[in-house]
């Protein structure tokens, strides 16, 4: 038996806030849409068939356990994706623009300009023996064309734009020189740089104490709030899908399960993952006799999927129609579910 990964467990309450106003239009421009996506080595498909689309202002969050495919569906995306990995089929549009098209100069461009990623190990994403303020600059050389004198001078002003006190001495430091949570305001400086139409956050909280935590989350709502960007957030934390998130997929062994708004999604949970990871978070301990619940089994290995619904071997729900795959279809309104039985729940 598993609990599942302990980031999924969440200190908040899991409901969304009432106080948070829904901000995207139903007509708000499509910023990025992928339709069909499958990512593999020469052993096994390792993202099946994932179809995804996120508006102007919007957030749209990833959420399964580790090794279900959310960062290497982020990757594809942003056209990051190397060998051993192939990108098996699938189109993936941004603002319109195929990006299967382009040649890797034509991505260069988009990315960090138009589109952008924070990565979960900000120490690790940052150049060690550059000083944060120069990696900042950097980008605006390249993607706006400004002097260094004129980047340097905008790049302290992007540092202390996320909250960073002392930005002139702290754009003169290297990244071992700042704390973890330091790092990871530098980075989401770096990503808004050029004012973004997209922002992927890739974990960008996990790593990080409850209160630095709360305070980026912030940050970032204000920010995209400011620019309009529409924002992918892969996370663990299902109290962090019901703070940010608009809508919501759950993706389970490479392929996405269910999508449904936060709100809906919270309250009518349709497939017997999602039901599993609901009964995960802390607050419904109190229905279980102080007991945390957990899922049985691990995701399976791409390469040992069973035939059928691969979550079949772990789900109480689970009959012999389960051998035959499910298909994400539309359960209620816009609710999308990939289970037999998700009319059950509805």
């Amino acid at each position: 038996m598993t609990v599942i990964d302990a980031e999924i467990l969440s200190a908040g309450s899991g409901r969304r806030r009432t106080s948070i106003p829904q901000r995207v239009q139903p007509l708000a421009e499509v910023i990025l849409a992928v339709d069909g996506l499958t990512v593999g080595t020469a052993r096994a498909d390792l993202v099946i068939d994932v179809s995804l689309e996120v508006r102007a202002g919007e957030t749209l969050c990833l959420v399964g356990e580790s090794g279900c495919g959310k960062s290497l569906t982020c990757l594809a995306a942003m056209g990051l994706t190397s060998e051993p990995l192939v990108v098996r089929n699938g189109h993936i549009s941004f603002l319109g623009q195929s990006l299967s098209a382009l040649g890797e100069n034509q991505l260069a461009d988009i990315r960090g300009r138009d589109m952008a990623m924070i990565f979960q190990d900000a120490m690790a994403a940052l150049n060690p023996v550059r000083r944060v303020g120069m990696q900042i600059a950097e980008v605006l050389v390249v993607h706006r064309g400004l002097s260094w004198r004129e980047a340097e001078r905008r790049a302290i002003e992007l540092i202390d734009s996320v909250g960073i006190p002392e930005p002139e001495v702290r754009s003169r430091a290297f990244p071992h020189q700042l704390s973890g949570g330091m790092c990871q305001r530098i980075m989401i400086a770096m990503a808004l740089a050029c004012r973004p139409k997209l922002l992927i956050a890739d974990e960008a909280t996990t790593a990080l104490d409850v209160t630095t935590q709360a305070q980026i989350l912030g940050l970032m709502r204000e920010l995209q709030a400011e620019t309009g960007a529409a924002m992918i957030f892969v996370t663990h934390d299902l109290g962090v899908v019901a703070e940010i998130a608009d809508r919501v997929a759950v993706m389970y062994s490479g392929r996405v399960v269910e999508t449904a708004t936060v709100d809906e999604l919270f309250e009518h949970p349709l497939h017997p993952y999602t039901r599993g990871l609901m009964a995960c978070r802390l607050h419904a301990t109190t229905t279980s006799h102080g007991r945390i619940a957990a899922i049985e089994g691990t995701v399976p290995s791409p390469s040992r999927r069973p035939a059928g619904c691969s979550f079949r071997p772990r789900c109480s729900f689970g009959t012999d129609a389960c051998h035959s795959p499910p298909v994400l279809s539309r359960v209620v309104g816009d609710h999308r579910a990939a289970c037999h039985f998700a009319g059950d729940f509805a």
